[in-house]
Order: C-alpha cells, then structure tokens, then sequence
C-alpha cells in the first residue's frame, strides 16, 4: 500500500479530539477513569481503522486478572500503544517519556488521565517514579511499560531496564508479556508516513508472577519476561549479518 503522511494528520485530529473533554473534566475536578478509558478506547480503533490496519490477537485467554498488570512488550512503532489498547481490551495506561507531556494539549489530557510522566534522563527520579507508581493506580488499572525504553529501528529486540522489573517485584504485579509484530511496518521509528493495509500481531503470554523471583533474582525474571517476548518475533539476521550487508563489498569486481 503507498503511504500516506493524512493519516497522522487525522490521528493528530483524533487525540485533540479526546483531549480537549478530559482537560476539560480536570478543570472541573471530573475526571472519571471510566470515561477516560472509553475515550481511549475509541481513540486506540479510530486510528486503526484510519490506518486501515488489520488486527490479529492471539492467547488473550491469558488476560484474566481484574486487579492489573504491568504489561510488557517489545517497541517498534508509535503504533504499539493503539494497537496494544484495542488487542488487550483492559482499562490501561502507558508509562511515557517527559517530552511527550510538553506537546500542548495533549500532555494535559494524558496527565489528567493517568499516564505516568517519566524522566528517561533522571535515573533516580525515573526508578522513584516506577517504584511508587502502583500506589498511585487505580487497583483494575493495567500500566504498559516498554522495557527496551526507545523503539527498535531494526526489529531486533534491544537491551532490557530495570526498573519496570523492579516495580513487579515490590508491588507484586504480575507481569503480562505481550509480542507485537507488524507496526514497525505501519509506522517504522522516525518516519512520517504511515502504511496502510498492514496487519499488526499481538501475541499474549502467559502472566508471570515475580513473587517467586526477588530483587536478588532480578536477572532471571528480566531473562524469562525477554524469552516470553522473543519467542513470537519473527526470526531476523543477526545485527553483525545485517551491517556487513548494509556496508557491501568494498573490493573492486571483475
């Protein structure tokens, strides 16, 4: 399908279209959960459907707890967070980097909302922010955190942080670990134009409870949510593989 550089125009239209009510309500001192929810969820399927993306979920029977969870999952597109909202159907809300909070009006609304305000730059007051953050959620409230921290430019599955691990452990959250495949292809990091017509993957694993873990088992749970999510990536030439085939041969041909 060609791409089109409207459909960010009209998801553009689409997030002010839910912001300007819920500044609105906080204003008020009104802001409902459940309204913002819905909002959001009407959000997350207009984009889609802009888009003309096709949905494909699978292992959702696994989303079974009404108290939340931190859901993880691999990053490679702006898209992942419409996508995620409409394959895992629960009340959810994204941890998101402080430059997000600064975009006028939609910043507000998503403070408003619950999203949560993380400074990527500020380790101590970003690990503060993650190891109190379940005080602050709503108990049937779920939180979408990518532990990669920044979207994949390759599809390859990057280094994993810590501190979504260590809210699990403390809280006691289960973690829900969640593949997608399909939106770097929609919507690839740093570009501008979205293709249409493509179909985004979501794989739900089974939820895994850091209780049994600790902080002083923290390599492993971070080894087993990463397996979870890798296991439905599709296969991809090793970044070694990909660079020597990107650099060519240098020789001269006869």
């Amino acid at each position: 399908m060609a791409p089109s550089l409207g459909i960010l125009a009209l998801a553009a239209v689409e997030t002010l279209r839910i912001s300007l009510p819920t500044i609105v309500d906080a204003a008020r001192g009104t802001v409902s959960v459940d309204v913002c929810s819905e909002r959001l969820d009407c959000w997350s399927r207009r984009l889609l459907n802009e888009a003309g993306i096709h949905l494909d979920v699978k292992g959702h029977e696994h989303v079974t707890d009404s108290k939340g969870y931190i859901v993880m999952s691999n990053h490679q597109s702006s898209y992942d967070i419409p996508v995620l909202f409409q394959a895992l159907r629960i009340p959810i809300r994204m941890v998101a980097k402080k430059e997000l909070f600064r975009i006028p009006f939609m910043g507000s609304a998503m403070r408003a909302a619950g999203f949560i305000e993380l400074d990527r730059h500020n380790g101590r007051s970003a690990m503060k922010t993650l190891v109190t953050l379940p005080e602050r959620l709503h108990e049937s409230m779920s939180i979408w955190i990518a532990p990669e921290g920044t979207r994949s430019k390759t599809g390859h599955l990057g280094p994993f942080k810590t501190g979504g691990f260590r809210m699990a452990i403390l809280s006691g959250m289960h973690i829900l670990p969640v593949t997608i495949n399909g939106t770097r292809q929609i919507l690839p990091a740093g570009r501008l134009t979205v293709n249409r017509g493509n179909t985004a993957r979501v794989t739900i694993s089974a939820p895994i409870d850091p209780a049994s873990y600790g902080l002083e088992r923290i390599n492993h749970l971070i080894a087993d949510v990463r397996d979870a999510i890798e296991l439905h990536l599709p296969a991809l030439p090793s970044l070694a593989t990909s660079k020597m085939k990107s650099s060519g041969d240098s020789g001269d041909k006869e």
